[in-house]
């Protein structure tokens, strides 16, 4: 586990969205993409926002690519400072999108409670991701727990 003086300070959270953003704008640039980039600093973890006016991010914001892209984001953080980086991608809003479909996951595991179900469990899904899905379920005044390794790490909901 680690312990607080373990965690990055705010300078090393904004160098980490600074060598990210550099990075970022490189393959923007090759794949001749227009991007604004925002970096932001949030609840320990550096944060880096991709916005456009028109519709070229619109491939890009695919959950799958901006999780491939945030994974690439972060070996280039890794490659340059030696450390492991939890740095978060959002590209045209796709958080909001995702953390949208996550709800509905949450509700449709809850709609199962309802109709009986002791618990329900949601697919393996990154550690970013069942942090939201705890929150959610917190919201709706279930209770979830995660399961598994690596992977198959997933989220089990049940009633409080």
């Amino acid at each position: 586990m680690t312990d607080a003086s373990d965690a990055p300070t705010q300078e090393q959270l904004e160098r980490e969205g600074d060598i990210a953003a550099d990075y970022l704008e490189g393959l923007l640039d090759i794949a001749d993409v227009d991007g604004d980039l925002e970096l932001d600093v949030r609840q320990g973890r550096a944060y880096v926002s991709v916005e456009s006016d028109d519709e070229s991010l619109r491939p890009l914001a695919d959950p799958d690519v901006v999780q491939a892209l945030q994974e690439l984001a972060r070996l280039a953080v890794q490659r340059e400072t030696g450390e492991f980086s939890r740095l978060i991608l959002d590209i045209g809003g796709s958080r909001d999108t995702r953390r949208e479909q996550l709800a509905g996951l949450v509700d449709r595991a809850i709609a199962r409670l309802e109709d009986g179900a002791s618990q329900a469990s949601l697919p393996a899904m990154s550690s970013y991701e069942r942090k939201i899905i705890h929150d959610i379920v917190a919201e709706r005044g279930y209770v979830s727990e995660s399961y598994g390794e690596r992977a198959e790490r997933h989220t089990v909901v049940r009633k409080a």
